[in-house]
C-alpha cells in the first residue's frame, strides 16, 4: 500500500509517497521550509502545497511536533501557540481533500524503526530521539511503543530545558564544534539514563548522519546507535500509522 507520509520539522517540512510494506519510498522527496509563524494556517497551507506537489487524493500520515491526542495539538513548543486546541486531523483533511491522520512526530519515527529496524525485537527499555531543531523522543517498552513522552522539555539539574540545551538549534545558535556539543549531548543522555536506566538509545533526526563525530566523546554507559532510517523516519513511521 502507498500513503503520502509528511514529516513537519522545526525548519523543514518534508513528504514522500511511502511503501508501508518496505518502507521504502516510492518517489522523491519534497520540502518546502516550515512558516514563521507556525500557525495553524500557515501549516495547512504548506500540507495542501505538499499534497499538490504530488497530485495526491489517498491517505496521507503527518508527523507533527507537539503531544497529538485523537488528532488534537496539544503542546506547542517549536510551533506558534495559536495551534493548541485545534484538530490538525479535520484541519488538514478538509483543506487536502484527502483522509490525514496526524501524530506526535518523534511517535512516528519511532514506530518507523519499531518497524524495520531491530528495535523490534530489542528487549527492555529502549529511548528513540530525535535531535533537530527541537529534541523529540519515543520510549519503547519490549518494542511496545508508550505515546506522547517528550522527553526534551524535561528540566535538567541545572535547569534548562534539555533540548534548549542540546538540540542541534542550540549547537549553530552557540557556534559550537562537535566536541563542545558532545559534551552538551552527553549531560543530556547521562540525565536520562539516571531517570529510566534504558538498555539501549536510538538517535534519530539530522544528527543521526553525524553520530560518527560525536560517539567519540560520549561517556554513557549506555548503548546507543543511530537510527537505521536516518531522517527518513518522521516520513515513513507517519505513513505506516495512517496506514
Amino acid at each position: 500500500m502507498e500513503v503520502l507520509g509528511i514529516d513537519i520539522g522545526g525548519s523543514g517540512i518534508k513528504g514522500a509517497i511511502v511503501n508501508t510494506d518496505t518502507g521504502e519510498f516510492v518517489s522523491d522527496r519534497y520540502r518546502i521550509e516550515t512558516p514563521k509563524p507556525a500557525t495553524p494556517k500557515e501549516i495547512t497551507a504548506s500540507i495542501k502545497k505538499i499534497t499538490a506537489f504530488f497530485n495526491w487524493k489517498g491517505k496521507v500520515g503527518c508527523g507533527f511536533p507537539a503531544v497529538i491526542q485523537s488528532g488534537v495539538i496539544k503542546t506547542a513548543a517549536n510551533i506558534d501557540k495559536s495551534c493548541i486546541g485545534a484538530n490538525a486531523n479535520k484541519i488538514f483533511s478538509k483543506a487536502t481533500n484527502c483522509k490525514v491522520k496526524v501524530f506526535n512526530d518523534a511517535d512516528a519515527a519511532g514506530f518507523a524503526e519499531l518497524t524495520f529496524s531491530e528495535v523490534k525485537n530489542q528487549k527492555g527499555l529502549t529511548i528513540f530521539l530525535t535531535i533537530g531543531t527541537g529534541i523529540g523522543s519515543a520510549l519503547f517498552k519490549d518494542g511496545m511503543l508508550i505515546p506522547n513522552t517528550e522527553l526534551g522539555h524535561i528540566y535538567m539539574k541545572n535547569g534548562l530545558v534539555g533540548e534548549k540545551y542540546t538540540s542541534d538549534a542550540t549547537r549553530k545558535e552557540k557556534d559550537l564544534d562537535w566536541k563542545a556539543w558532545s559534551n552538551h549531548f552527553d549531560e543530556y543522555l547521562k540525565y536520562l539514563e539516571k531517570l529510566f536506566y534504558p538498555d539501549l538509545f536510538i538517535i534519530g533526526g539530522g544528527i543521526s548522519k553525524k553520530l560518527d563525530k560525536i560517539s567519540p566523546f560520549l561517556t554513557i554507559k549506555t548503548k546507543f546507535k543511530p537510527a537505521k532510517l536516518l531522517n527518513n523516519a518522521g516520513i515513513i513511521g507517519a505513513a505506516l500509522l495512517a496506514k
